[in-house]
């Protein structure tokens, strides 16, 4: 006969939302299950930059002064776009590369640390959420919210929504962990190595993480872009290949529903220009853990959505204003003029380097960038110095 526990709160998934949410949500004074069909540690596709905005949340939400995790740090960005180089910028604060495998695993174990209890390894048997219900086999778990941070093939959205993610919307990446390369190799983001997307070549300590990602319905071939890629760094035999789905600057405008929340890649919350997912999934899950212990406190479950939804507008308006700067950086009308300025400027450089460390937001981007596009436009046609697009 199966036991049934009850929770205050009930986490599916976890990975960096997951963990975030459980270790928040338990050292607030909650009782919190933590659930995983994975036990830790497990691989995961990833870059795994872990950025100075991401190391701000993590001191906030775990308590801790240091990455727990292995990690190389660079200070410096090699940038290319469309097989032309476009110099090398330099960050105020360092980019952490780490292996998602050590990371994760970190992040969940200081998520248990602060009390969440452990359920990864358990497959979910069933779900109900009106009330929320988990049959894990071995035990039923009940808790008036539940948080759904599992990812972008999330298991909760398919079971409120029907599907985890739009089609015409969604990215998707492939990946490689390429061994005996050089230690001393630079960080490189390529812009257009994936048709409206990019590459990406991330040295780690015991090997480098190179692969590219964009939109999915505009690359009917990655395959085949991604073995252009590895040739353009030099790499002729290719390792393996692993590729993923990722949400790609689409964020889920409602993402849950009533005392039903989903938190990170679950609510589609990745950056659409530089990618990045690892600080969004940290602060939408904090964030969800917020709403759900407000909710709770006042005795309506029911209206963590909505709470959640008022602290998610920052987020999304960011989202959406990247989109919209997307566009200047791959519509073929726009691009040259925009890659010409950023070559050039070193306000639009450092402005990019600034939202990396957490220190400036989109809106600030776009405003330089819309005082800067008139001019820019009309020095187009006779650029000086500036490579051909």
């Amino acid at each position: 006969m199966n036991r049934t526990l009850h929770f205050d709160l009930i986490v599916i998934g976890a990975g960096p939302s997951g963990s975030a949410a459980a270790c928040w949500a338990a050292r607030s004074g909650l009782k919190v299950a933590l659930i995983d069909k994975h036990p830790f540690p497990r691989d995961k596709l990833c870059g795994g930059a872990f950025t100075e905005r991401a190391m701000g949340l993590y001191r906030q939400i775990f308590a801790q002064n240091d990455l727990g995790a292995p990690y190389v740090a660079r200070d410096a960005v090699e940038f290319y776009a469309f097989g032309s180089p476009l110099g090398q910028l330099h960050s105020p604060a360092p980019l952490r590369l780490t292996m998602r495998r050590s990371l994760d695993a970190h992040l969940f174990e200081l998520a248990i640390n602060a009390g969440a209890q452990d359920f990864t390894g358990s497959r979910i048997t069933g779900l109900s959420t009106d009330p929320v219900r988990v049959n894990l086999g071995h035990s039923v778990l009940t808790a008036p919210v539940l948080i759904g941070a599992d990812g972008v093939n999330s298991f909760v959205a398919r079971h409120l929504f029907g599907k985890a993610f739009e089609p015409d919307q969604i990215g998707f990446a492939l990946e490689v962990e390429a061994v005996g390369l050089s230690p001393d190799l630079p960080l490189r983001i390529d812009f257009g190595a994936a048709n409206w997307g990019y590459g990406w070549q991330f040295p780690k300590a015991d090997s480098t993480t190179i692969g590219i990602g964009g939109i999915h319905a505009r690359n009917p071939d990655m395959r085949r872009d991604m073995l252009h890629y590895l040739k353009t760094l030099g790499i002729a035999d290719a390792p393996k290949v692993k590729g993923q789905y990722l949400p790609f600057g689409f964020a889920r405008t409602k993402p849950g529903k009533a005392h039903v929340l989903l938190a990170g890649d679950a609510a589609g919350l990745v950056d659409p220009i530089t990618g990045e997912g690892i600080a969004f999934a940290l602060q939408s899950g904090k964030m969800a853990a917020d709403a759900a212990q407000t909710a709770l406190h006042e005795g309506r479950p029911e209206a963590a959505l909505s709470i959640y939804r008022a602290q998610l507008r920052p987020l999304h308006l960011a989202m959406w204003q990247a989109r919209q700067l997307r566009h200047l950086l791959f519509n073929p009308t726009l691009r040259r003029p925009f890659l010409n300025g950023f070559q050039r400027s070193s306000t639009m450089k450092n402005a990019y380097m600034q939202l990396l460390s957490g220190k400036t937001e989109y809106s600030e981007i776009s405003r330089k960038i819309l005082t800067k596009m008139p001019r820019l436009l009309m020095r187009a046609a006779t650029p000086i110095g500036a490579p051909k697009f």
